[in-house]
């Protein structure tokens, strides 16, 4: 069993290990992300006395506590997404492709929009999307089967 091992960190690319750390990394800034809206609306502290809904509206509060359930549950998606891109599933490689390009179009939309710009995750996305651009990534998560390239 420790030779299979062996065996399968020889094979992994170094950018999937690079893909890992980054989404570690990622995880962290969206658990903080999910905490700092709370604290900045004293949400915790007024957890009884303030309302979510006024008039059908969301309140700063409600809005707040939606702004950190979003983020929290990205970053639980985080960490399936992680688990199943160590185990080198396909899936994992196609949804990850998918959430950086979307996650590119919310950094850059912030940025040109709203000048309210990450650029931790814009970083952090144009990392990902270059490492899982690699022609050795997409081989072993099966999106390119050819054996060789003739580039010229």
């Amino acid at each position: 069993m420790g030779k299979k091992k062996n065996k399968m960190r020889e094979k992994r690319p170094i950018a999937v290990t690079v893909i890992a750390i980054v989404i570690v990394v990622l995880f962290f800034v969206r658990i903080y992300q999910s905490i700092k809206p709370l604290v900045e609306e004293a949400v915790l502290r007024n957890i009884y006395t303030a309302s979510i809904f006024m008039d059908g509206v969301l309140t700063p509060h409600g809005q707040a506590v939606l702004k950190s359930l979003l983020y929290l549950i990205l970053a639980i998606g985080l960490i399936i997404v992680l688990l199943g891109f160590l185990k080198m599933r396909r899936w994992s490689w196609v949804f990850l492709m998918a959430w950086v390009g979307f996650s590119m179009v919310v950094g850059l939309e912030d940025y040109f929009f709203f000048s309210e710009p990450n650029y931790v995750i814009m970083v952090s996305d144009v990392i990902i999307a270059f490492a899982l651009s690699q022609s050795d990534v997409q081989r072993i998560f099966g999106i390119r089967s050819d054996t060789g390239e003739n580039i010229l």
